[in-house]
């Protein structure tokens, strides 16, 4: 039976994993281990590690490591941090494979523990470029010390070949975010709005998350200034506002979203975190979503709704014919919403296909885990592209 770790820190990150997860923990031929830390564990972010021990999972490791300061000196610091209690966790559970998904901060430096400990990686979601985040950087990092592979598209999964890695090791199985949405009964738009004390059923409304852009000097607020600005002049519509990851400058967004949401309290909700099931419900009802999170141009299309992707975050990674990508000023932002909330775009997301696949990426990533041979795997060599 092969242990095998699988890492969390992050709300959205959960929800891409949650088929990987069950399917490992209902496994006869795979011993689960749940390593869990990161915003999970910060009341600040909603501590949505309840949110995991109600789905009966069981957490192997809680790794305490997030300091409350999203300065780069805190951000560094929290890394030494999860560098240090991961390298721990993996003496005392010794797994045969870790499994990390994306580009966190956090993940980069699991996965420094785990190279060091000779344990083998299957990194998820490789090949992307983010240009406007030290995300990119974190990826292809995590690639490097990655033995597994498994891609969102054919585009990146030539990439990550293109990073030297062994074609036959690299595996293109579309985007596990997908399955919830084709597995899940997603919510009735009023039992939504009961969920969630916020009445979605009287009104049009969108779906709102802002993340920081890491590179930029102060974290894009003014970007967040000027998208605030803008959706004041759609009265008609209500706004679901989800909180921003904790990354550098992510802090600095948190008052500005506080204040909005009490300026229109019968308009506006924020909230930490919805939770998988609810955030999906929330996509399938919404006119559109707007902000600068990855879940606008990979899950968002499947429901053939609008999303407007704002600024440099997601700069590089594809996107379909449901997204429209402007800048972050408000005279930019305001002409995307009225493109996207027209009939002619409206009906133009009718008849497109999500370019992240149609589902079953987590079936096909645990066939592989369970299947492929680990022996020899921590013994890397480049392959060069003939």
């Amino acid at each position: 039976m092969r242990k095998i770790a699988v890492f969390t820190g992050t709300r959205a990150e959960y929800g891409l994993l949650y088929w990987i997860i069950k399917g490992l923990h209902e496994s006869s031929e795979a011993e689960l281990q749940l390593f869990v830390g990161g915003m999970h564990l910060s009341p600040e972010f909603g501590k949505t590690i309840a949110q995991i021990e109600s789905d009966n999972f069981p957490v192997t490791e809680k790794l305490e490591f997030l300091l409350s300061s999203d300065t780069p000196v805190g951000i560094a610091k929290s890394m030494g941090l999860a560098l240090i209690s991961s390298a721990d966790a993996f003496e005392r559970t010794k797994p045969d494979l870790l499994v990390v998904l994306g580009d966190r901060f956090e993940s980069m430096a699991i996965c420094q523990a785990a190279m060091v400990a000779q344990i083998p990686i299957a990194h998820i979601h490789g090949g992307e470029t983010t240009e406007g985040l030290i995300d990119e950087a974190v990826r292809h990092s995590i690639t490097k010390m990655s033995h597994l592979h498994f891609t969102a598209t054919e585009e990146y999964r030539q990439r990550v070949i293109q990073l030297g890695e062994d074609p036959a090791r690299v595996f293109n199985v579309g985007a596990p975010g997908i399955d919830s949405i084709m597995a899940l009964d997603l919510l009735s738009r009023e039992a939504l709005s009961e969920s969630i004390q916020f009445d979605l059923t009287d009104s049009p409304y969108m779906v709102v998350t802002y993340h920081p852009v890491t590179l930029s000097r102060d974290g894009a607020v003014d970007d967040l200034k000027q998208l605030l600005a803008a959706l004041r002049e759609y009265k008609e519509h209500k706004f679901l506002i989800t909180y921003p990851n904790a990354d550098t400058h992510g802090r600095a967004l948190i008052p500005l979203l506080d204040d909005f949401a009490r300026e229109f309290p019968g308009r506006v909700l924020l909230v930490q975190s919805l939770g998988q099931l609810r955030y999906l419900s929330a996509l399938k009802y919404c006119d559109l979503v707007i902000g600068n999170s990855s879940s606008g141009l990979i899950e968002v299309p499947t429901f053939k709704v609008p999303t407007i992707n704002i600024g440099n975050r997601q700069k590089g990674r594809i996107a379909g014919n449901t997204v429209i990508s402007c800048d972050g000023n408000r005279s930019s932002i305001q002409g995307a919403i009225s493109e996207a909330l027209s009939t002619s775009f409206r009906d133009k997301c009718r008849t497109s296909v999500n370019p992240y696949g149609i589902g079953d990426s987590s079936r096909k990533i645990v066939n592989t885990i369970l299947n492929e041979s680990l022996n020899d795997l921590v013994f890397k060599s480049f392959f060069d592209i003939k």
